[in-house]
């Protein structure tokens, strides 16, 4: 059985063994290959035992979380990460995603749900926290949102989607479920369905979070 090998980088030691305890004696097909207590130990031992997947803590000392993922994801893009953070901060949340992260998740989620959610990876699906996902979503809606002809200036994959897609895109990113899209443009849920997919095939993504991603590195851009 092919095993994915995972590296646990906190600061916080107690937390660290406990996970990495849980994992190994509840998951056969996950394997921890190492805990790291800082980004920058985190970037050494990834060279030294070669993980497919970091589950990585955001603040800690000489080098947070984010920056680590930014670095590792330019060193070994091969290499998923899945933040694990307290705090559901905004800025935080769209560095991670803006660098790479495949998950944000917030360190109260059960072990159970967590070892689900790095199976899930082998997916494609991005795996975020609901609590952070409503709050990407909300923010999304503020003033600071960049126009429509902005973002295709900016964005060169936008700009190959049409008026209607990028139209749907936006609603998505702001929270819009098919139906309610359908009601908003009065078009058929079909059809919305059927635009949903041509965008996907369009920017190779697998999911609305993804969407939401892309939105998120919009924002983050223009800051």
């Amino acid at each position: 059985m092919n095993r994915s090998r995972i590296l646990i980088v906190d600061d916080q030691q107690l937390f660290a063994e406990s996970l990495k305890t849980f994992i190994t004696n509840y998951a056969e097909d996950l394997e921890v290959v190492a805990l790291a207590r800082n980004g920058r130990h985190a970037l050494d031992l990834a060279e030294q035992h070669n993980p497919n997947i970091v589950l990585m803590d955001v603040h800690m000392p000489e080098m947070n979380g984010v920056e680590a993922t930014r670095l590792l994801r330019e060193r070994y893009p091969d290499i998923k990460v899945i933040m694990l953070s307290t705090y559901d901060e905004d800025d935080y949340v769209r560095q991670a995603l803006t660098h790479g992260a495949s998950g944000y998740l917030l360190k109260d989620i059960s072990p159970t749900e967590l070892i689900a959610s790095i199976r899930a990876l082998e997916s494609g699906v991005l795996q975020i926290s609901p609590q952070v996902a409503a709050k990407l979503v909300q923010g999304i809606h503020d003033d600071s949102r960049p126009s429509i002809q902005k973002i295709g200036e900016q964005f060169e994959w936008f700009d190959s989607l049409t008026k209607r897609e990028r139209e749907i895109f936006t609603l998505i990113a702001t929270g819009y479920d098919n139906e309610q899209i359908a009601d908003k443009l009065c078009i058929a849920e079909q059809t919305v369905r059927n635009h949903v997919s041509i965008i996907y095939s369009k920017l190779e993504i697998h999911d609305r979070f993804q969407i939401i991603q892309l939105a998120n590195k919009i924002r983050y851009h223009e800051h």
